[in-house]
């Protein structure tokens, strides 16, 4: 049985390749770290050492000039204060967008995520600096940072990418099915930007579909010639792709390829991988339990974790919507009159029922008729105010107070209205699952699609939400908490 395992090129998992570009990263911050400190050190030397060679040429030196020499002897030290060394954390958290399967492979995106990551940490320094009136804050040493981490991990990343794509280290995948499954994958796979991995047909006993292309892949052959098919392709992955029964014949041909150390992955895994939501089209009835009653299990120091966040997230919000309240309200008020809020239910965890705060952003008469309506992009009903408190989401602070209250929390799925969740779980499979959690003033749905004018694209919100909830830890929530944030600076929000 050894004999006949496959000694393949080592190939990288989505996983694995995040974690390889997350060390690079890491490595490269750490370095730039002590170069920065060099340079910071190469700059006393150049700028200050000639005035101090010139006070130095005083024969007699007075007191005060003594003293002038002693301070000029100083600056020449490097007295790194201790927070320095963590700008590397602080750089890694500026680049979590980097880790998103898009951006990860294209060297354009990830050019331009790494100069909004220096042009974030340049402007917090600065404001930073600018509150303090601190003179003695590093500048020539944080700015050398951001330099040279920004070249450093331009330089690994773009290596990298070249690297990974020219040796033959993408994963060669197979599709066992070239049905509804197999299709829904390859339709994922060349709509994407960047393939992290090579997909390179269909297996399938449907004597009609060998040799034809469906979806722009070949469909190669039936599953009996399986193992043929596995060396003459260099095949590393299959992924059943199958919704009903296997036959035993492909089982059993999908077993003995495991044995020769073929990687077998199930569609819905994958394409969680590749879009970070869940296939909720094609999953089998008993998911949901075994999914979320089954596997639904985070630890008690999560939800303590997530509790404080919320609550230290929430009398932030709070403090701002304080401060911000008499311009917001007035802007309102001077836009399209009054009322200043506006008020909804919304469902909660386990379908309880609460009710929301918003600054008004839309018309008075946006729903006279007292129809339910989704709100769309470039909606008419919205203000001109309103565009503007949306794009940067101040029109959502009043929702801190539902944070503090326990109703919601900073992440989660979006709190709907009672009757559209009615609406959504007769059309959508699984919609009701969102109300496992508490929904959230951000969440991952929120940060990675837009505006919702079907039940189609409502159903794709809701496989990011119940990624989500099969996902979510407490590093999950952070990056999602960054991410709103980036959205804030840039003024992209809905």
């Amino acid at each position: 049985m050894a004999d006949n395992i496959r000694t393949a090129p080592l190939r990288l998992r989505p996983s694995e390749y995040r974690s390889v570009l997350f060390i690079g990263d890491l490595l490269m911050a750490v370095t730039s770290v002590f170069a920065a400190l060099y340079a910071w050190q190469q700059y006393n030397l150049t700028v200050n050492l000639p005035p101090l060679v010139d006070k130095l040429s005083v024969a007699n030196p007075s007191w005060s000039e003594a003293k002038a020499i002693r301070e000029a002897y100083a600056q020449l030290d490097i007295n790194a204060p201790f927070w320095f060394y963590l700008l590397p954390i602080i750089w890694m958290l500026l680049l979590v967008d980097l880790y998103e399967p898009h951006v990860a492979g294209s060297g354009r995106k990830t050019t331009r995520g790494i100069a909004l990551a220096a042009f974030i940490g340049l402007l917090g320094y600065s404001l930073v600096f600018i509150l303090q009136q601190n003179t003695n804050l590093p500048r020539i040493g944080v700015g050398a940072f951001l330099l040279f981490a920004s070249l450093l991990t331009l330089l690994w990343r773009t290596l990298f990418i070249r690297l990974y794509k020219s040796t033959g280290q993408r994963r060669r995948v197979l599709l066992i099915g070239a049905g509804k499954a197999g299709q829904t994958l390859a339709e994922v796979y060349r709509s994407s930007n960047t393939q992290s991995f090579n997909l390179i047909g269909y297996i399938d006993d449907d004597k009609k579909k060998v040799g034809k292309t469906i979806c722009g892949l070949h469909v190669i052959g039936p599953s009996v010639y399986l193992l043929d098919l596995i060396d003459a392709y260099h095949v590393s992955d299959i992924v059943i792709a199958i919704n009903g029964e296997i036959q035993g014949t492909t089982f059993q041909s999908i077993l003995d390829a495991q044995e020769k150390g073929v990687e077998v992955t199930r569609m819905p895994i994958l394409y969680e991988e590749m879009t970070g939501r869940v296939p909720v089209h094609h999953l089998e009835s008993d998911w949901i339990i075994r999914s979320f009653v089954d596997g639904l299990r985070v630890s008690g120091f999560y939800e303590l974790m997530k509790r404080l966040l919320d609550m230290l997230g929430g009398l932030v919000g709070v403090l701002i919507f304080a401060i911000t309240y008499p311009f917001l309200a007035l802007a309102v008020f001077l836009d399209s009159g009054l009322p200043i809020f506006y008020s909804q239910p919304r469902l909660g965890r386990g379908g309880l029922i609460f009710t929301i705060y918003k600054f008004r952003t839309m018309r008075q008469d946006a729903e006279a008729d007292g129809e339910v309506r989704m709100t769309l992009e470039n909606d008419p009903r919205v203000t001109r105010v309103g565009n503007f408190l949306r794009k940067v989401r101040l029109d959502e602070l009043p929702q801190f107070w539902n944070v503090l209250r326990g109703e919601m929390s900073l992440v989660g799925p979006r709190a709907e209205r009672p009757e559209l969740v009615a609406e959504y779980q007769k059309q959508i499979p699984f919609y009701r699952a969102r109300l496992l959690v508490k929904p959230g003033l951000s969440g991952w749905a929120q940060i990675n699609y837009g505006y919702v004018a079907s039940v189609t694209e409502t159903a794709v919100k809701l496989e990011y939400d119940l990624y989500y909830i099969k996902h979510r830890t407490f590093g999950m929530d952070f990056q999602i908490i960054l991410r709103t944030i980036g959205t804030v600076l840039r003024r992209t929000g809905r």
